[in-house]
């Protein structure tokens, strides 16, 4: 856009703002007006900005504004107003348009708005710009907090987003093209904050305690600085480079040398003795072309060992939607001189400012009193001046704020939060994907400092480590974080540098944690609660035998006496008191186990002071024998018990095809990784291969493609470890290959632990195994007759049985449905139904009719498809039951006629199915079954498989889901609360985060729960979660909720239905009421056509209809109503 196509108004304004002879600007009387105008104009741009893009054209900032606020710096009005237009002006684009557009014309204005912001950085990067915002910063900062007004406030803040914005613009690598050791815009505008001095203000504001307010400014500011910036150049800069250094160096040269003289060598073998013209035609035996002779090679045979038959294809295209995530990451070394004052900054910065800066950003996040995304921030800083920290001498003072199991807590909490809205946000998954992959990266730093710690010589430190790593491999959610990021890698999500940085720190992670077992039998760590069935507990490793404890205790018996000094609790810690009263319970057992009679004695004492409620170590004026018999119940007793983790135990939960994946993936680009990652790489497929012995998890075609081109490669010497690893799994193969002759048909797929078992043990015989066989056709009618109490329905036996666990689902009892099951027509039943048809064509009920006539008997759907099929009908409705109007109805001048007969007409319609379906199912099955029967039953089968389910150690999954349910109606009553129309919910998918959730959604009992209390299964291929439908209402969504609460055993209440006068007594009322009813309906049919009583009248009359036998009736959408009444009643 040119300057020439402005618009008059602007360029008016923008003309009474002065002029700029030579380096002196002279300014206009109407100077502050016109900069007032020029922001009331930018309140009122339209979507392109047109405005902005008019200013930027015309450079309003470079001949205008930064002269102004240069040379009239002293006219406080004027400069005010000119900080507020360039914090306008400034503003990012992103934050103008809201994201990056799809559409290409808003795009180009996009990009527009981002080249004038790219000049006007260029022009900032000026030391005398710099040096009078600093000179107005540090006279603000100079007054005292009572001289201060509101304006000198907004003025500081207007310079802290004036320079943040300014830091803020985007690169532009293709117009700068700098290398390495060059000076770029952005270090040019660093180096002037440098000779302004204002970096050495920010750092005041980030120490003193009266300007706390300014902290998260203070951090986006320094985040921005370091932008392209990585903290191991910058712990290297001015400093000589070490032997390990020097000695990385020289290998990476030598692997550049050994390709180059690989790659000539290739081409001095592929040139041919002979002319080119002359270099023949070969037919390749065995190799058949695409017909059924062999292929001709036009080439040499020196070429030969490159050829495939994909030679000459064209390159299939990648959706966009398939395509590989990108690295956004641009880093790039800075000047020297900008390196070393970065250095010094990073060096003052972790002494004085750190921890407090960190402490404060930490409660305004927790408090959430900052701005959305501002956490990205936190976790930037943390994982770049943690990395400095270890990088230049490590302190562990300097960090301190930031080295807690908070914080570990805070990290975790962000990165399932991150992942969760990765999934159901997928139009800007992307962006989640970067703020997930910042905060793993500051947990890999923690783990790193805490590993520092642990390398410590000061044995305080080294304490503090242990205490952490207790907590991280003691907690499961700690455990299991790398697991589950592993097994929900996307890689068109992910970018391969969050799997390179996933991959470390799940290696350091693991190193971490067999370091930490190694001296130690077993590490205790805390497990799923699952509630198992009575009768089928497994002892635990610290029971023993009766004989034994009875030893013990005669030894501590003797030896006990008193002990003061213990702490049976810790009052810092997170866990409920609860809790900790049954730790304190082992923590005795434990001691008396041990053999240790003081120490227990003395925990008893403090733990009954601490828990007095409930005498439960005993009361507090308790006799010396009743304290001794107190222990030894307490030695006896069967306490719960967290279980024992072994190493082992824990590198078999990687022993999965979708853990290894994305190892494999990240091989693929050994030559581009670093010796590290592809050390990490290799030791992790070294734990599963030879350490857990699964190495038949390896062997997959893709796999062997991948150590093929290892091998085949001409620097191969510098991967000496993944090359070792590469002979050992295919030497392996090889050696079972020539025992199963299965071995090579094994590798086209992915195998699990039980594929592995069987390809190298064996496989199992078709005859092996349970087998399950049902000799009888029926096994619950077979039963029924043989009860003692003849009164049983059928769903009750199945209940029971269930609930006994006899059977493991209601479905395999399932009642076989009479006649045949025929879906194919003959030529013969098509005909026949042709027939029909056109005998029924004009009677009232064709369906109906035709049921009861066609030979081969089929539900009514089957017809109704088939005679669409066949083009009899056009519309299914046609089908319906056709009702007629009483001649002597006294409707015909009533206003409401045609209404109430369309009404009818599409209701009837509507209901027609149904009410048939109601009847066949009335006459086949229910035999006059009572409606709270029905309801109890219906009950009785969700509460049948919630306790199954609670019995098979759901527990856990059941109460995921009923918290989804709860939190759900809590929404939807919120939305219709805050809506003045009716508000339209959408389905809502459950996405379970937890492995355990994840197994339990897969199970069928699970999904036969979800399908009971109404939740959807997924409907196509491209939805992936159960959904919550929208048509549920938060009363129905708190219903299934109550429901799943539900832990009584079921049909509990019907041990007792025999010889139960109550039941008795409600059947029989029950019995009579249907009587009585089927009295009153035969009443009804009797009574003639015309005697409409005076009850009739009106508007009631309005509202009745005329039926088949021109009698007065309910609506058709009130009889279906009441017939739904009358169902349950009946």
């Amino acid at each position: 856009m040119e300057l020439s196509i402005m618009n008059c108004e602007l360029l008016a304004t923008c003309s009474a703002l002065g002029y700029l002879e030579g380096d002196t600007y002279h300014r206009e009387p109407d100077c502050l007006e016109s900069v007032k105008d020029l922001i009331r104009y930018l309140r009122h741009e339209d979507d392109t900005r047109d405005i902005r893009q008019q200013l930027g054209a015309g450079q309003i900032i470079q001949n205008d504004l930064l002269p102004i606020i240069s040379q009239h710096s002293q006219d406080k009005a004027l400069f005010d107003a000119c900080i507020r237009l360039m914090v306008n002006l400034t503003q990012p684009a992103l934050l103008c348009f809201g994201k990056v557009p799809d559409d290409p014309t808003v795009r180009h204005h996009f990009l527009q708005v981002v080249s004038y912001l790219q000049a006007y950085k260029e022009a900032f990067a000026n030391e005398k710009v710099f040096g009078v915002l600093s000179e107005t910063l540090y006279n603000l900062l100079q007054l005292d907090w009572e001289q201060r007004q509101e304006e000198d406030n907004l003025l500081i803040e207007r310079i802290l987003l004036l320079v943040r914005n300014v830091l803020h613009v985007p690169a532009d690598p293709h117009e700068e093209k700098n290398v390495d050791d060059d000076a770029s815009v952005h270090d040019k505008l660093l180096w002037a904050m440098h000779m302004s001095g204002l970096d050495d203000l920010i750092k005041f504001l980030a120490s003193a305690p009266s300007e706390q307010q300014w902290s998260m400014h203070v951090l986006e500011v320094t985040s921005l600085m370091f932008r392209d910036q990585t903290p191991e150049l910058l712990v290297s800069a001015g400093q000589t480079r070490s032997a390990q250094e020097k000695q990385r160096d020289a290998q990476e040269l030598e692997v550049l040398r050994q390709k180059e003289q690989a790659e000539k060598r290739s081409r001095t073998l592929q040139r041919g003795t002979r002319h080119s013209r002359f270099g023949g035609s070969y037919v390749v035996q065995g190799l058949k072309s695409i017909g059924e002779k062999d292929v001709i090679y036009h080439r040499g045979l020196h070429n030969f060992k490159n050829y495939t038959h994909d030679l000459g294809k064209a390159v299939r295209r990648v959706p966009k939607r398939k395509q590989q995530a990108k690295d956004t990451e641009g880093k790039r070394r800075s000047a020297l001189n900008v390196r070393l004052f970065l250095r010094k900054f990073c060096v003052d910065f972790l002494e004085n400012c750190y921890n407090r800066l960190m402490y404060l950003v930490k409660e305004g996040l927790v408090r959430e009193q900052a701005q959305q995304h501002d956490e990205t921030y936190y976790l930037w800083a943390l994982s770049f001046f943690m990395a400095f920290n270890r990088g230049n001498g490590f302190r562990a003072d300097l960090v301190s704020e930031t080295m807690s199991i908070r914080t570990f807590h805070f990290i975790e909490r962000n990165i399932t939060n991150y992942y969760e809205m990765m999934l159901t946000d997928r139009k800007e998954a992307t962006s989640w994907s970067r703020r997930m992959h910042l905060a793993l990266k500051a947990y890999q730093e923690l783990l790193l400092t805490v590993n520092e710690m642990d390398r410590s010589h000061d044995e305080n430190i080294k304490q503090s480590a242990n205490v952490i790593k207790s907590n991280i491999f003691y907690l499961m959610e700690y455990r299991e974080i790398f697991l589950t990021l592993l097994r929900k890698f996307d890689e068109t999500k992910q970018p391969r540098s969050f799997l390179r940085d996933l991959v470390e720190s799940t290696h350091l992670f693991l190193r971490m944690l067999e370091r930490f077992c190694k001296g130690r039998n077993n590490l205790v760590v805390q497990k799923k609660r699952v509630k198992r069935k009575k009768g089928r507990k497994k002892t635990t490793a610290i029971e023993t035998t009766p004989e034994a404890l009875e030893e013990t205790w005669n030894i501590v018996a003797g030896e006990l006496r008193d002990s003061e000094g213990a702490v049976p609790f810790d009052a810092a810690s997170e866990t409920p008191l609860e809790e900790q009263r049954t730790e304190a319970m082992v923590r005795v057992q434990d001691s008396l186990l041990n053999r240790l009679g003081p120490e227990a004695l003395g925990l008893l004492r403090a733990a009954r002071e601490v828990w007095p409620e409930g005498d439960v170590f005993g009361s507090a004026d308790v006799e010396p024998e009743e304290e001794l018999e107190l222990l030894k119940q307490i030695l006896f007793a069967n306490l719960p018990r967290d279980e024992a983790l072994h190493c082992p135990m824990c590198f078999t939960r990687f022993a999965n095809p979708n853990i290894v994946r994305p190892y494999l993936l990240l091989l693929r680009t050994y030559s581009q990784n670093s010796p590290h990652t592809n050390h990490c790489i290799t030791r992790m497929l070294h734990r599963l291969a030879v350490d857990l012995k699964m190495d038949a998890l390896l062997f997959q075609l893709s796999v062997f493609c991948i150590f093929n081109k290892i091998l085949a490669d001409p620097s191969a010497a510098a991967y000496k470890e993944l090359v070792t690893f590469a002979k050992f799994v295919l030497k392996r193969f090889f050696a079972l290959a020539a025992r199963n002759s299965k071995a090579y048909v094994e590798l086209l797929f992915w195998k699990n632990v039980g594929a592995v078992r069987e390809m190298t043990e064996g496989y199992s015989k078709p005859g092996e195994g349970w087998v399950f066989v049902c000799l009888l056709p029926d096994i619950v009618e077979t039963l029924l007759p043989l009860l003692s109490n003849t009164s049983r329905t059928r769903r009750q036996l199945v209940a029971q049985m269930v609930a006994m666990g006899l059977v493991d689902s209601v479905r395999d009892l399932k009642q076989q449905r009479k006649g045949t099951r025929i879906i194919l027509w003959t030529e013969e039943q098509e005909e026949e139904l042709k027939m029909l048809f056109e005998e029924f064509r004009d009677s009232n009920d064709i369906l109906g009719n035709i049921l009861k006539k066609v030979t081969a008997k089929r539900s009514r759907a089957r017809l109704v498809e088939k005679l669409l099929s066949l083009g009899l009908v056009s519309d299914r409705r046609e089908l319906y039951k056709k009702r007629h109007r009483n001649p002597n109805a006294q409707r015909k001048n009533s206003p409401m006629d045609c209404e109430d007969d369309d009404e009818e007409e599409d209701d009837s319609e509507e209901s027609e199915e149904e009410e048939q379906e109601r009847q066949d199912t009335v006459a086949k099955g229910r035999r006059g079954r009572v409606a709270e029967e029905e309801t109890f039953e219906k009950t009785a089968s969700v509460g049948t498989l919630v306790y199954t389910l609670q019995q098979e150690g759901m527990s856990g999954p059941l109460l995921w889901l009923q918290n989804c349910l709860n939190r759900t109606a809590d929404d939807r009553e919120e939305e219709g609360l805050n809506c003045n129309v009716l508000c339209s919910s959408q389905p809502i998918p459950l996405v379970p985060l937890t492995e355990e959730n994840e197994d339990a959604m897969e199970k069928p009992s699970f999904q036969r729960l979800l399908q009971k209390i109404g939740v959807r299964a997924p409907a196509d291929e491209q939805e992936s979660f159960w959904r919550i439908p929208a048509k549920m209402r938060p009363s129905q969504l708190r219903g299934a909720a109550a429901a799943l609460s539900s832990s009584e055993e079921p049909l509990a209440g019907e041990q007792g239905l025999e010889g139960s006068p109550v039941k008795q007594g409600e059947a029989d009322s029950h019995e009579q009421r249907s009587q009585a009813l089927r009295a009153l309906l035969l009443a009804r049919k009797r009574k003639p056509p015309g005697s409409a009583t005076a009850e009739h009248t009106g508007n009631e009359i309005k509202d009745r209809t005329l039926d088949q036998d021109g009698l007065y009736s309910a609506p058709t959408k009130r009889r279906r109503q009441r017939v739904l009444i009358d169902e349950d009643d009946d």
